[in-house]
């Protein structure tokens, strides 16, 4: 939803993490990011990073007028093959410490056949900064979803994760009324 590759400028990351604006991917060079001066980095943040997450912001405070709890849920694709490992999982669920809902999702998921990545392809106990920033820091419940691309390459593909995935998410969430920010 930034509007930009996560090469041109990666909006899950801390500004000044040197993976923020990569020079290399899976080994390849990118070109476009060599050597990039700080002005066309800030023009990147200005353009694509800060607008996202204020986006992200303004509808959590819009949601949290009318919603005693709200729930960040993140989607992200990986690819199948990764400096030369096939990657063997169809989803993976990213989570650090904050057990409301990664969990029982995983066992959903796994309940239905899947081989569910527990923080796999990516791990979520080493930060995102999307979650960081706009769940964490605030105690809001909050779960990322890593899908695998050619899952999802085509329509009837993606139709199919995202019901699978609103259909757990959906039981899961029922239990929200149970649920009060976490102190952060």
């Amino acid at each position: 939803m930034s509007g930009a590759s996560r090469l041109v400028i990666d909006c899950n990351r801390e500004l000044d993490d040197p993976t923020s604006i990569p020079e290399r991917s899976d080994g390849v060079t990118i070109p476009g990011n060599l050597g990039v001066s700080i002005s066309e980095r800030k023009r990147r943040a200005a353009e694509w990073f800060q607008p996202y997450h204020d986006a992200i912001a303004a509808q959590l405070r819009r949601l949290e007028r009318t919603h005693p709890v709200v729930t960040l849920v993140s989607i992200h694709s990986f690819t199948p093959v990764m400096d030369g490992f096939a990657r063997p999982w169809p989803i993976g669920v990213l989570w650090n410490r904050d057990p409301r809902l990664a969990p029982a999702i995983i066992a959903a998921l796994g309940r239905q056949g899947h081989a569910v990545g527990d923080n796999e392809p990516y791990s979520g106990r080493e930060g995102g900064y999307t979650v960081d920033v706009h769940a964490e820091a605030h105690g809001r419940p909050h779960v990322t979803f890593e899908i695998r691309q050619d899952l999802i390459a085509e329509p009837i593909g993606a139709w199919r994760w995202g019901r699978r995935l609103a259909a757990v998410l959906r039981t899961r969430l029922r239990q929200t009324d149970r649920w009060r920010r976490r102190s952060h």
